[in-house]
C-alpha cells in the first residue's frame, strides 16, 4: 500500500519536533571530524512545496513549523530555545531567507548539516516520492538514493566503516504492520550496530500498536543500545470526537548524545505552548538511567 504523500503533512507540529531533534542529532555527530553514514529508511520527497495542492489541503504547516516562525522571532522578550532557533534557521536557509514556501524533509535536513566526509543513505518505496528525492539529491556527492523497502536494507548499509552514524525509523504507520516493522528495524540496526544512534519516530493516535510501541522499544534498546535510550513526547490536539486523529508525535532515540536530555528538557514545555491546540498541550522527555 502505498497510498501515503507526506506532502500533506508537512511542516506540521510532528516534522517540527523530529526535524529539531534529528538537527541536534547530527550537529553533535558534527562535533568531531571522523565522518558519519545517515540512514534514513522512509526518505520521502527530500523537501516539499508548501504551495502544491497537497500541502493547501489542510495548510497543516500553518499550526507548526508557520507558528513558531511567527512566534520565535528574536526581538521577543523571551527568545526560543537554541535548539528551535537552529531549526528554524534551517528552515529560512532551505527558502533561501525568504517566505516559508519550502519545507526541507529529513533528507535536506541531513544534506544541510553533512560535511564532504560524511554520506547520506536514503531509501523510498514510493515510485513518485522517490523520483523526486532522485532528482533532488541522487547526484550529490556522498549521497546514494534506492528505490528500496527501507525495512530490508540495514544489512547493507550497517555498520558504517568509521562506525560513527545515525538511522532515522520514521514509517508512515498507515498500517498497523508498521508498528512491529519499526521495532523489528530498530533490533536489526542495533544488532548490526550497537553502538550507532537510531530514531524513530512515532505517532501519538488511539490504537493499541501506537500505545504499546513506545514500550517496546524501551525494552529493546535496554537490551542492546550501549548507551540506553531517551524518549520525547509532544501532546498538542486532542483526539476527534470518534476517537480518531494524531494528538501529537514522539521521538524514541537509542544510543543518545549525552547532552540531548538538558537540551531537550526546556525545550518540550516550549513547543507545547507555542504549538497548543486545546489547553491539555504537554511536551516531556524522559531516558533510561544509562543514557
Amino acid at each position: 500500500m502505498l497510498a501515503y504523500r507526506h506532502a500533506f503533512h508537512a511542516g506540521n507540529h510532528a516534522d517540527v519536533l523530529k526535524h529539531l531533534v534529528l538537527a541536534e542529532l547530527l550537529a553533535y555527530l558534527n562535533e568531531k571530524e571522523k565522518g558519519w553514514r545517515y540512514v534514513d529508511t522512509h526518505a520521502g520527497a527530500g523537501g516539499y512545496s508548501l504551495e502544491s495542492t497537497y500541502a493547501q489541503k489542510h495548510r497543516e504547516f500553518d499550526a507548526g513549523v508557520g507558528r513558531l516562525l511567527q512566534r520565535a522571532e528574536p526581538s521577543r522578550a523571551q527568545p526560543a530555545p537554541a535548539p528551535v532557533a537552529s531549526y528554524l534557521e534551517l528552515v529560512r536557509r532551505f527558502n533561501d531567507g525568504g517566505a516559508l514556501k519550502q519545507y526541507p524533509g529529513s533528507p535536506a535536513i541531513a544534506r544541510a548539516l553533512m560535511r564532504p566526509q560524511d554520506q547520506l543513505r536514503l531509501f523510498e518505496l514510493h515510485p513518485t516520492e522517490h523520483k523526486i528525492l532522485e532528482s533532488y539529491l541522487g547526484h550529490e556527492s556522498g549521497c546514494e538514493v534506492r528505490l528500496a523497502d527501507g525495512y530490508t536494507v540495514l544489512k547493507s548499509v550497517l555498520p558504517p566503516p568509521t562506525r560513527r552514524g545515525l538511522t532515522l525509523i520514521d514509517p508512515p504507520y498507515e498500517l498497523k504492520t508498521d508498528y512491529p516493522k519499526a521495532l523489528g528495524a530498530l533490533r536489526e540496526a542495533l544488532t548490526r550496530f550497537p553502538e550507532g544512534i537510531v530514531m524513530v519516530w512515532l505517532p501519538q493516535v488511539q490504537l493499541v500498536e501506537a500505545v504499546q510501541l513506545p514500550q517496546r522499544l524501551k525494552a529493546s534498546a535496554q537490551a542492546q543500545a550501549k548507551k540506553g535510550w531517551l524518549h520525547a513526547r509532544l501532546t498538542v490536539a486532542e483526539a476527534g470526537a470518534r476517537g480518531f486523529g494524531m494528538m501529537g508525535s514522539s521521538v524514541f532515540v537509542a544510543n543518545p548524545p549525552h547532552t540531548l536530555h538538558g537540551l531537550l528538557q526546556p525545550v518540550l514545555p516550549w513547543l507545547a505552548r507555542e504549538l497548543a491546540q486545546f489547553e491539555g498541550a504537554k511536551g516531556f522527555v524522559e531516558r533510561s538511567a544509562s543514557a
